[in-house]
Parts: C-alpha cells; structure tokens; sequence
C-alpha cells in the first residue's frame, strides 16, 4: 500500500490554441484537429512569437528560448503540492522525477528538482516515457517500508513542444507542456492510497512511438492508438472486476494523449461522462504528467468511497494501471 497525501500541478501561461495553429498556416484548422484528437489548447515554454518565426524546425534552439526549466515547472508543481499536504519542502525525505523530454542526459532531473527547492537528499529518475507516474507508484508501493524515509516526492515534468516542428501538423497539434508532483508514504497513513499498482512493457514495439536523438517527435500512430485502447480497456476491466461493487463512484482516468481514445475505453468499459476525468483537450498530450496532473485538478473533488482507476500507456511500448482508494480521513 502507497499513501497520496497530496498532490499539484504547473503549467505555462502560454496558450497554443488550435486558432493559433491554424493562422500558422500548416494545412490545419479547429475542426480537423478536434476530429483527430479532441484538443482545443495546449500550454507551452516557448513564446508564441517564437513558434511564428521558426515553427521550431531547430528542436535544440528550444532549449535557450524557453521561458521555464523542467525543473522550475516540476518546483512549482511540487510547492503546489507541499501546500495541500501542509509540508514544508525539509520534511521531505527522497525525490523522485521521471520524463519524456529531460533537460539534460545527467544528472538525474530529481537532483535538479531538489536544487530548486533548496532541499538536500537522495533524488533520483525513474523514467519509462509517458508511463512514468505508474511506474514510480508500482516501484516506491514494493519497497519496504522502513527503507524509505515518511514522505517521498514524486515529480513528473514535460517540456515536450521543444521537440515539435510547428510545420508538421501531424505533430504540432499534439503536445504541451506541464509538470505534476505528488508526496507519498509508505508509513504515514493518509485517506487515499494506491492498490493494484501494476505495471508491464513490450520493448519489441520500442521504435513505434519517441524522441530521437536530434529531438524530433516520431509516432506510428494507428499502432500506438491500438495498443493505448486495447491495454487500457484490459486494465481498466480487471480494476473494475475486483472494485466496481465496493465502489461509490468508480473514476477513469487515463493517459492524456487522446480525446477519441479516452472516449473508445469510456464506452467498452460503461464508464459514464460524469466519471472520466481527463485535461487533454485544454493542455494537450502533457506525458508523464497527463494523468496525474488530471487527478490533481480535481483533487478537491475526491470523495470518501471513491475508486479511480488509472490507465497510463506511452513509448517503451509501456504501460501502467493503479487503483486509487479514498476513505474517510485517517
């Protein structure tokens, strides 16, 4: 068992609307995006101006024209997150930060992330792409718990539209920027913890979705669209098997990359509206930080009786599922 005591999002305040990729003039408009993959904002680290000029065909000029760091995005996130537990960033113990988009190959983004808060302890990265966030709550729940010191910083932080050539529509419509944080216990109880922390990869279809070496985004997309829907429905279905009955409200949140995806497990699983929670259609694909910066926005929403199933697939080919339990205050 894993304890969540709390968690926080960040975004930038730079919004690329999908009116803002049309006057780009790249063969792209409201409702072709909207059909393809349901989303109408996303947030970015680069100013708009400098999207207009260079549509970013340079990935590597991103890194000295964005306007935040992976790690002021993951300190802010975190402090977000410090604030709802009522911690103060010594009472940490460890920190642990996964991405997609690093700002460096070493060191650990973590080390980085801790340097921000001004905190001195062991920090380290777990990354497995998008999956990120199931993968570290999978690892940190099978440690034991007098391993691990009371709480546990956990920061997921995305600047994916610095890999985005703003001429491609097929990419430029897809991607924002984000970070999510989340403080966890194996020892201090709190009123939501994680279950079923699951998590599973198919390292031969590796080459079908990533980042390479120059930084460009590359995607076969009507596979990984498969395999997302496919894993995240099986998931989602052995969640519901062992906790529908028990629960009051039995809560979907997936991997933010798609609209029409999310929607397609909604309907094979009978998950109605009001109990799917997703942000991807106003920040777009965000990676590792999409689900659980999903789950943090609503955050003051949970409930005693509340089940929220979790579904996270991405590049690897990776997937993780976790089941979130909230109870009466402990």
């Amino acid at each position: 068992m894993l304890y969540l005591h709390s968690l926080g999002h960040f975004n930038p305040e730079n919004v690329i609307s999908n009116k803002f990729l049309e006057d780009l003039d790249i063969g792209t408009n409201n409702e072709w995006i909207l059909e393809r993959v349901g989303i109408k904002n996303r947030r970015t680290v680069l100013a708009l101006d400098y999207i207009k000029e260079t549509k970013n065909i340079n990935p590597p000029a991103a890194f000295e024209a964005r306007q935040y760091k992976n790690s002021q995005m993951g300190a802010a996130a975190a402090k977000m997150a410090l604030e709802r537990a009522g911690l103060k960033p010594e009472d940490i113990g460890m920190v642990v930060s996964g991405s997609s988009s690093p700002d460096n190959i070493a060191p650990a983004e973590a080390s980085a992330i801790a340097a921000e808060l001004g905190i001195e302890v062991p920090s380290f990265d777990l990354n497995s792409a998008c999956s990120s966030f199931g993968m570290e709550m999978n690892f940190l729940s099978r440690m034991q718990p007098d391993a691990l010191p009371p709480y546990i910083l956990v920061v997921d932080t995305e600047c994916l539209t610095k890999s985005v050539n703003y001429s491609d529509r097929s990419v430029a419509v897809l991607f924002g920027d984000g970070s999510s944080a989340a403080i966890v216990s194996t020892s201090v109880p709190a009123r939501a913890y994680f279950t079923d922390c699951n998590f599973n990869s198919k390292p031969s279809g590796w080459e079908k979705v990533g980042i390479d070496y120059g930084w460009h985004f590359f995607q076969d997309g009507n596979a990984v669209q498969g395999f997302a829907i496919r894993t995240s429905t099986d998931a989602i279905k052995v969640l519901q098997d062992i906790h529908d009955r028990e629960a009051k409200r039995f809560i979907f949140i997936g991997h933010q990359a798609n609209l029409g995806v999310l929607r397609t497990v909604c309907e094979r699983r009978g998950i109605a509206p009001e109990n799917h929670w997703y942000n991807v259609d106003q920040f777009g694909n965000t990676g590792c930080c999409g689900a659980p910066s999903a789950l943090s926005m609503h955050w003051d929403e949970i409930q005693a009786g509340d089940r929220i199933a979790m579904a996270i697939v991405g590049a690897g080919l990776a997937w993780a599922s976790l089941m979130l339990k909230v109870e009466d205050k402990r």
